[in-house]
C-alpha cells in the first residue's frame, strides 16, 4: 500500500491515462494528491467521486509523498525529482531525463521487473516506442538471445501530446476544407502524409527517437551487444504506434516456436492469420494495454531471422500503463516489509 500518492502532469494526455489507470487497475493507494506548475494549478480534476484540487509542484509539496508517477517535459522532470527523493519519495518518472543515468534503473515490468531493486530514488520508464518493442522482443531474447534489431516505427500523433493530436484534426479538416494550415507541432502538415523525422538530429543520421531505441533496448536487456538499426516516422493516426521489425537471433527459432512465445508472453496479444485478414492495427489497440503481435514470418534473407508486426497504444503500454505496473511493484514492496 503506497501511503501517499502524487501523480505529476494529471492535466496533461498521459496524466489524465494514469488517473485513469490507478481507478482502473486497483492501485493500493492511500491519499492522492495532483501536482503540477503555476500554469494548471487550481484546477479541479475529477477522479472517481472525488474532486481533486491541483496543487503547486514546489518543493514543501513533496512532504511526506511515498510514491510520485510523473509525466513531464525532461527539464521539469530534472528539476522536481531531487525534491521529492530529498524527501523521502520514489519517483517513477515518464521524461526521458533519468533514463540513461547508470544509477536509474529503466523499468518494464514484464521484462526486467527485479531492477527495480536497484533504484536510489528515481526509476525511469521507458520511451513508448521502445517499450513495446521490447515487450514484444524479450520472449525471443529469453529463448534464442537477439543479436540485431532493424525497426521502423509508424508514429502516431498523440506521441506529441495533446498538440499533436491537435494538430493532426486541424490539418486534415485544412487538408480537407482547402485551406492547408501551416504545421506547428511538427515539421510539415501531418495530415495525409508522412514526416521521417522524430526528435533533433543526433547521431550520424539518426534523431534522438531512434536513438533512445538503440541505448533504452540495451539498458533493459542489459546487453550493449545487441544492435538496433531504427527508423522513427510519425503518420496520421491519433493513438496507437506500429513497428515492422526485424529480429536475428543467436539461436535459430522457427515462425512457429516465435508464434508459441508470443502467445505465452506476458503483455503480450497475438492476432496472426493473414489468410483471414487478422493483424493488429492502430485503430483496435487503441484504449488497451497489451502490445499485439502479427505478421510473424521468415527473414528470406538471414537463417536466423523473424519478421513481425507490432502495435501498441503509445499513452498506455508506451507510457501511463507501463508506470502504473510500476508503482504496483512498488506498492507490493512496501506492503511485504509494512
Amino acid at each position: 500500500m503506497i501511503d501517499t500518492l502524487a501523480v505529476v502532469g494529471a492535466t496533461g494526455a498521459v496524466g489524465r491515462i494514469v488517473l485513469d489507470q490507478i481507478l482502473q487497475r486497483k492501485l493500493p493507494h492511500g491519499r492522492l494528491k495532483l501536482l503540477a506548475s503555476a500554469r494548471s494549478a487550481g484546477q479541479v480534476v475529477t477522479f472517481g467521486d472525488q474532486q481533486i484540487t491541483v496543487e503547486l509542484m514546489e518543493p514543501s509539496a513533496f512532504d511526506g509523498v511515498d510514491v510520485v508517477i510523473a509525466s513531464t517535459p525532461d527539464e521539469v522532470s530534472a528539476e522536481f525529482a531531487p525534491w521529492a527523493v530529498e524527501r523521502g519519495a520514489i519517483v517513477v518518472d515518464e521524461s526521458g531525463y533519468w533514463r540513461m543515468d547508470p544509477k536509474v534503473p529503466l523499468i518494464i515490468p514484464e521484462v526486467n521487473a527485479s531492477a527495480i531493486d536497484n533504484h536510489q530514488g528515481i526509476i525511469a520508464s521507458p520511451n513508448c516506442s521502445t517499450t513495446q518493442m521490447v515487450v514484444a522482443l524479450a520472449p525471443l531474447h529469453n529463448a534464442a538471445r537477439i543479436k540485431r534489431v532493424v525497426v521502423s516505427t509508424y508514429q502516431a500523433t498523440s506521441g506529441a501530446g495533446l498538440a499533436g493530436e491537435a494538430e493532426l484534426m486541424h490539418s486534415t479538416r485544412g487538408s480537407l476544407d482547402g485551406s492547408a494550415p501551416a504545421a506547428k507541432t511538427f515539421q510539415y502538415p501531418i495530415a495525409f502524409n508522412l514526416i521521417p523525422q522524430i526528435g533533433s538530429e543526433k547521431h550520424e543520421g539518426y534523431t534522438s527517437e531512434e536513438m533512445k531505441m538503440v541505448y533504452e533496448t540495451r539498458k533493459i536487456f542489459g546487453d550493449d551487444s545487441i544492435d538496433v538499426c531504427p527508423t522513427c516516422v510519425r503518420v496520421p493516426v491519433a493513438i496507437g504506434h506500429s513497428e515492422s521489425i526485424l529480429v536475428e537471433t543467436e539461436k535459430p527459432l522457427t515462425v512457429e516456436q516465435a508464434r508459441e512465445l508470443f502467445a505465452n508472453a506476458d503483455g503480450v496479444t497475438l492476432i496472426d492469420d493473414l489468410a483471414g485478414r487478422q493483424y493488429p492495427m492502430p485503430v483496435d489497440s487503441a484504449g488497451k494495454d497489451d502490445v499485439f503481435v502479427g505478421r510473424v514470418r521468415k527473414d528470406l534473407s538471414s537463417p536466423n531471422g523473424i519478421a513481425f508486426w507490432c502495435v501498441s497504444d503509445n499513452l498506455r503500454k508506451g507510457a501511463a500503463t507501463n508506470a502504473v505496473q510500476i508503482a504496483e511493484l512498488l506498492a507490493k514492496k512496501m506492503a511485504s516489509v509494512a
